[in-house]
């Protein structure tokens, strides 16, 4: 959850830098999680570095959105440091050998040149004859009034960037289908919140788009968004923005 006693609780260190003035997080350890998501626990350390810069109020407008560049081995100690620009903030974070685990952009408002704003656009959409994971998938598929929940200790409490995706991630089943949900890697994710934050145990209905499917050497990839709309005010409260990965190695279709 996102509250005041846990970010108080973060020490924020401060190192001159030519950009501007880095905030670096306290080092913490990884915490090894099976399955699709297991990169949106790191989200949860960039918070008090953007609360720091622009304040409870990012909470409720501000955007995060981050690609995944190495897996950190679990107990690995990770730190995360956020550098302030005019548009935005630069976001990295490292392991204690200073390996790159994941890198993007923080802002206090809704951030057409996001770290995955502007990767989304440098994409060549894969032809049809080189997708064999993802055949099933369609550009520009829509999937609408899906039921999302996240039940918690603390109701009513606000949900942290990586609850937001597990919140979020109910649709990753309706969008690639059920077979395909557990078996992709998060190669990004973006979380814009419109009117946040989100809240504990709250019922909200979403909607998703897919806009590209992707193909590397390594992977196909299918990027959406889920909007999260409030039923009662009928409002959207946030986008998260999904790049799922699916490694061609596993697959018995690329094997």
């Amino acid at each position: 959850m996102i509250g005041r006693g846990k970010e108080t609780k973060m020490r924020v260190a401060h190192e001159a830098t030519g950009e501007g003035t880095t905030l670096v997080g306290p080092s913490f350890p990884s915490r090894h999680r099976a399955g699709p998501l297991s990169g949106a626990a790191y989200l949860d350390a960039f918070v008090p570095l953007l609360v720091d810069l622009y304040g409870e109020g990012w909470c409720a407008g501000g955007n995060l959105s981050v690609l995944f560049k190495a897996a950190a081995q679990d107990g690995e100690m990770l730190s995360a440091q956020a550098t302030p620009g005019r548009e935005r903030a630069r976001l990295e974070m490292r392991s204690a050998a200073m390996a790159l685990i994941c890198q993007g952009t923080g802002a206090d408002h809704a951030d057409a040149g996001s770290e995955l704003s502007r990767r989304l656009l440098t994409q060549e959409a894969a032809p049809r004859s080189a997708i064999r994971i993802l055949a099933g998938v369609s550009i520009g598929a829509e999937i609408h009034d899906l039921a999302l929940s996240l039940p918690g200790a603390a109701a009513g409490a606000a949900l942290s960037p990586s609850e937001v995706v597990e919140l979020a991630a109910a649709a990753l089943s309706p969008v690639v289908g059920a077979d395909l949900a557990h078996k992709g890697q998060l190669g990004g994710v973006e979380i814009q919140f419109l009117e946040g934050p989100l809240r504990a145990g709250a019922a909200y209905l979403a909607r998703t788009r897919l806009h590209a499917i992707t193909e590397s050497p390594e992977a196909e990839a299918c990027w959406f968004d889920v909007l999260i709309a409030d039923p009662k005010a009928g409002k959207d409260q946030a986008r998260v923005t999904f790049c799922l990965r699916f490694m061609k190695t596993a697959s018995p279709l690329w094997t």
